[in-house]
């Protein structure tokens, strides 16, 4: 049964949702404490589940109450869905670095850890949880050894020559591993938060749509551009098709035109590994987390 208190345009349980990888220092941020959490006058109980693509590092001023080492910004894009939504209640477990396995264990994180386990948030009254996870369980860090190898051959694929051997590619082994955890995460959520409709966010597209990439703007060898594009569509495959399994919106962040190659700043969503806007290297910046919370809100409010 759906509560009807809940806002109006929200349906009963929805099939499914998608939500799937820094700081400045200000407050009093306490070793293991709690994830933030903040009231408004709305009827929705929200919950944001992530890692670092959730937390946001660097591109606001730290959440109080939450470990620092979590990089949680004030401006990520949970926060900006709350001030839209202004739900009953809010709180944000997300941390930089998380994997599917931090969902029921404590993260060890310096300083001011270690983050609670994420589902140590929900509650039974919880009504709607985001989601983005995924991305560290396949390793998906290994990126910066690519910027760090194309200097040596950009018109080779020095990254992929390295890392797929015997026509075994790393990625889409762990890939394929984290989709029985992924799953395993929503039956979690839905076991703990049962009138929750969940999204389960995907990553923002890292690479064009299109093309050899834009070396040297993004170090990266034109070869491997392909090759990395591959693995970010595999994984967000992945991710869209254990949503739509487990009872969760899957969310596409995944717009043309807003990779680390575009080189408008108001329409680049994710920075290189030398950020020219304030983000941490290779994750979202404030415009990237504004209109990821657009694109999560357009799903919640349409769905």
């Amino acid at each position: 049964m759906v509560n009807s208190a809940r806002r109006t345009f929200r349906s009963p349980r929805r099939a499914a949702v998608a939500v799937a990888a820094g700081c400045a220092v200000t407050g009093l941020l306490l070793p293991g404490a709690a994830p933030a959490t903040a009231t408004g006058p709305g009827h929705e109980r929200y919950v944001a589940l992530g890692d670092s693509y959730t937390s946001s590092p660097l591109t606001g001023l730290p959440q109080p109450g939450s470990p620092l080492g979590c990089f949680r910004s004030n401006n990520n894009y949970p926060s900006v869905i709350a001030q839209r939504l202004r739900p009953a209640s809010f709180t944000d477990a997300s941390c930089g670095g998380a994997q599917t396995k931090d969902m029921t264990a404590p993260q060890d994180v310096t300083p001011g850890g270690p983050n609670p386990p994420q589902f140590d948030s929900l509650r039974k009254n919880t009504t709607l949880v985001t989601l983005e996870i995924g991305g560290n369980d396949i390793g998906f860090g290994k990126l910066m050894d690519c910027f760090r190898l194309s200097v040596g051959d950009p018109d080779g694929s020095p990254c992929k020559d390295a890392m797929v051997k015997d026509g075994k590619d790393p990625f889409v082994e762990a890939i394929n591993a984290t989709a029985p955890r992924l799953a395993a995460v929503l039956r979690g959520i839905h076991r703990r938060a049962p009138e929750a409709d969940v999204y389960v966010l995907g990553y923002p597209a890292l690479l064009p749509a299109r093309g050899d990439g834009c070396y040297p703007y993004i170090p990266l060898a034109k070869g491997d551009v392909p090759w990395l594009r591959g693995v970010q569509r595999k994984l967000h495959a992945m991710i869209a098709a254990r949503a739509t399994a487990g009872g969760a919106r899957y969310v596409d962040l995944s717009v043309p035109g807003h990779d680390m190659c575009q080189v408008d700043p108001t329409k680049r969503w994710v920075e290189g590994p030398v950020p020219l806007l304030p983000a941490a290297p290779v994750h979202p910046n404030a415009s990237g987390s504004r209109n990821m919370a657009r694109i999560a809100l357009e799903a919640i409010r349409g769905s």
